[in-house]
């Protein structure tokens, strides 16, 4: 039996990120009391100014060791904003009072001399809490600036706030020795998310986040630092693992929009419950590459026909031109579906080229073969909603369910489906990154029979996030 395997690799370019994509926005009122997809977390959803204010407050701390370049300016800043935080916020959620960190550090990973936390600096591109001797640093040489140039001023500001989040832990004294490293991490995370929150509601005297692509950069951000993907054959078994890019933005998104009580839940059952069965390494025999084909998207297609069973299955058209003949929706190239006629119709080349890996490119967040099939499972997903009547296909609400059931399915793919032709299709490591990458992206696979999505990145990630972790029933009362 010949394998396919959906996509497996999603990685981020060490410069700037391209959010903009083929997807449209949609304008209009809000449908949903619940879940209002203009507005993140209750804030309202708007682009805007992001990154240090011109008349930000003085820092209140000092750096060892500093240049007095930009970097340590804003990292400083961003220490002192963390401290002016969470010296308000601590104890309304843990006991005793909030106490500062004793000091920071900047050192250039480029030099050969320094020290942090007894190690050297030579060559150390990281920030970092060392609980050792209750400090904060960071590399000024490479880290903060390649942070700035990729995702602007508040990347180096999440970065910190991920770091004093580790000191928030020990302070609390949230976890025992022996703790799992992912356990940690992904708290960090979640603090991290508390405090931009506060960051995004206007809170701060330093920093500005909007909620539109201020926040869509900062998950851009946070897509870079997941765990690299391992096989069977190299995974080192070291546990210094922090976890996919779809779980930190998911512990991200636990902080930023329940507060500091939710980063206090995750442990190492809370995690093991959210990743299921989703993979998170390759097998010996998979490449984890599947390239966009005709064939390939029969076999998805057909799968998808196996897993949700419809009565009436859509009919599957490589005619892209059909698309724009369709009397009540609009084309979304490069993957249309047309209720009137129940077709899927697919623009191949324009999939393949949505499809392929950008991996080294640096002016671009990396995507892979994942990315266009999402987008593919998302068109079919409308299929599914329309079959079921009684739902509104072309609203905000309507793109917003969609994710959600494509999370469904992707989740429902994490188990071979066997095809007629003797192939299998599969989830593979990396599959689900591949989706949020485009999520951010282009929008698509969050957006309604028209191609048009959300605004923000934040929305439409967390839409599919709770598809992957609930079921169709969960996706359309949440989405009515």
């Amino acid at each position: 039996m010949h394998r396919r395997h959906l996509a497996r690799l999603l990685a981020i370019a060490g410069s700037a990120v391209v959010l903009a994509g083929c997807g449209t926005t949609i304008s209009g009122k809000a449908v949903s009391v619940f879940d209002d997809p203009f507005k993140v977390a209750g804030l309202q959803a708007v682009d805007g100014a992001s990154g240090l204010r011109s008349d930000a407050e003085k820092p209140t701390r000092t750096v060892s060791d500093s240049n007095g370049g930009k970097d340590d300016e804003i990292a400083v800043q961003s220490v002192s904003d963390l401290e002016e935080f969470w010296k308000a916020n601590y104890s309304g959620t843990f006991d005793g009072e909030f106490k500062p960190v004793k000091d920071l550090i900047s050192w250039d990973s480029n030099a050969y001399d320094g020290t942090f936390c007894d190690d050297s600096t030579s060559g150390l591109i990281n920030a970092a809490f060392c609980q050792d001797d209750n400090t904060i640093g960071w590399d000024r040489g490479v880290l903060l600036p390649a942070l700035r140039e990729a995702n602007g001023d508040m990347a180096i500001t999440m970065v910190l706030a991920h770091e004093y989040g580790h000191a928030i832990q020990k302070m609390a004294k949230l976890n025992k020795k022996g703790t799992p490293t992912l356990v940690a991490e992904q708290q960090a995370d979640c603090f991290a998310g508390v405090y931009l929150r506060w960051v995004a509601a206007g809170n701060s005297k330093r920093f500005t986040l909007s909620t539109g692509d201020g926040l869509n950069n900062l998950l851009a951000a946070m897509i870079s630092f997941r765990d690299p993907l391992l096989s069977q054959d190299d995974y080192s078994g070291t546990g210094d693992e922090h976890g996919s890019a779809f779980e930190r933005i998911s512990a991200f998104q636990f902080g930023f929009t329940d507060g500091p009580s939710s980063c206090a839940a995750i442990d190492a059952q809370e995690i093991g419950q959210r990743r299921g069965n989703l993979p998170i390494e390759l097998q010996q025999d998979q490449t984890g590459e599947l390239p966009v084909s005709e064939e390939s998207v029969r076999s998805i297609i057909e799968a998808m026909n196996i897993l949700f069973s419809p009565k009436n299955p859509p009919t599957l058209s490589f005619d892209a031109a059909s698309a724009a003949k369709c009397p009540d929706a609009r084309p979304s190239a490069p993957v249309s579906y047309c209720p009137a006629s129940d077709t899927i119709a697919v623009d191949l080349p324009g999939l393949q080229k949505m499809g392929a890996s950008t991996e080294g490119q640096d002016t671009v967040l990396v995507t892979g073969d994942n990315t266009a099939y999402s987008v593919l499972v998302s068109r079919y997903m409308l299929a599914v909603q329309h079959e079921r009547g009684g739902l509104v296909l072309d609203n905000a609400e309507a793109g917003l369910r969609t994710a959600c059931l494509t999370g469904v399915a992707t989740t429902k793919l994490s188990k071979e489906v066997t095809t007629s032709d003797g192939n299998t299709v599969a989830l593979t490591a990396g599959d689900i990154d591949e989706a949020v990458s485009g999520l951010l992206t282009n929008g698509l696979v969050a957006s309604d029979v028209n191609g048009e999505s959300v605004p923000a990145g934040f929305n439409r990630i967390d839409a599919f996030r709770i598809g992957v972790l609930g079921d169709q029933d969960r996706c359309i009362k949440r989405f009515p």
